[in-house]
């Protein structure tokens, strides 16, 4: 069963997504990942929620990779902006 996930994202990173050019997130495994889950982020500056664009779109994790070079609670999550029907690409 494919869960979304409420996860924090830092300011620095957030425009980063947003437009594409950061297509995979680094994570503590402490919500189990899986491919076909879905990310909602909420983007922090500190301890603080802000305004930005990427908190109206959903993400979805389409790779999940741990073991190889990564500490055992890690993973990287590759991720894709989830387009909806009659969105514009």
């Amino acid at each position: 069963m494919n869960r979304t996930h409420k996860i924090k994202l830092e300011k620095e990173y957030c425009d980063s997504v947003y437009y594409g050019d950061k297509t995979f997130e680094v994570r503590y495994n402490d919500r189990g990942y899986q491919k076909g889950d879905y990310i909602r982020f909420i983007p922090v500056e500190g301890v603080y929620n802000i305004i930005h664009p990427i908190s109206d779109k959903e993400y979805e994790v389409t790779y999940v990779h741990s073991g190889f070079g990564l500490n055992e609670m890690f993973v990287v999550l590759g991720i894709k902006e989830l387009r909806h029907i009659g969105e514009e690409q």
